[in-house]
């Protein structure tokens, strides 16, 4: 429980847009998701409360908000937009609660959501949350919002640079559950308040997409039923 989670690079995609909102959808198409995160003092294993968790990650199609030039050669622009951002402050009981999208995927990347931890406005841990590619896949053949991309995905967990640059990387995998209409992911991560802010260190852009996104609408009535997976498996 009480074991630090492995940082992981910011990535090139984020910037703060000061959301406190736990809602980040926006209305963008995609399997619903309700992330809830366990924040907890590594060296007492208690909660740990007033907490500030960033979360960012892609939508269904592939994309990042607030960034030009994406999804391909033609280039899609989400300047402006913020869909997928968003910040919540623990409670007494640790937790950070975010309703989302299950991500997609883009060039070089196997399907991942980023979080940032401050204390006091004091950076303390960025790492990334990853999904089992047996789930990855069954979502992204069946719901149209992750179809019609004009490419097909070319990296997956074992093939993901970032995820396996780092020892143990599996500790970032989300506990996954399904319900009648959205998937459940939850996670403990343990802070060390003492931490001193590490450089950021931003990943490379993605390469480009090789096709434009698709644009499919969310899926109406009960989630299609998949496999209910484990994080790690």
């Amino acid at each position: 429980m009480c074991v630090l989670p492995v940082e992981a690079v910011e990535g090139p995609f984020y910037f703060d847009p000061q959301l406190d909102r736990s809602d980040i959808t926006e209305g963008r198409p995609g399997v619903p998701l309700e992330l809830t995160l366990t924040v907890i003092d590594a060296a007492t294993c208690t909660p740990l409360p007033g907490a500030r968790v960033d979360i960012w990650h892609a939508d269904a199609a592939g994309l990042y908000s607030g960034y030009p030039s994406q999804g391909g050669a033609v280039g899609v622009s989400t300047e402006g937009q913020t869909f997928m951002r968003g910040s919540q402050v623990t409670g007494a009981g640790g937790l950070a609660s975010f309703r989302t999208v299950y991500p997609g995927w883009y060039r070089g990347r196997t399907p991942h959501i980023h979080v940032k931890l401050l204390l006091s406005a004091r950076e303390v841990l960025t790492t990334q949350l990853y999904f089992p590619d047996a789930l990855s896949e069954y979502v992204f053949e069946h719901v149209p919002a992750y179809r019609g991309r004009g490419a097909e995905r070319d990296t997956v967990n074992a093939t993901d640079g970032v995820l396996n640059s780092t020892e143990n990387g599996r500790k970032t995998f989300l506990n996954l559950r399904e319900e009648i209409d959205r998937y459940v992911g939850t996670l403990t991560i343990a802070a060390d308040r003492a931490a001193v802010a590490a450089p950021r260190r931003r990943g490379p852009p993605p390469p480009p997409s090789g096709g434009a996104p698709g644009s499919g609408q969310r899926p109406e009535g009960p989630l299609v039923p998949g496999p209910v997976v484990r994080g790690g498996e």
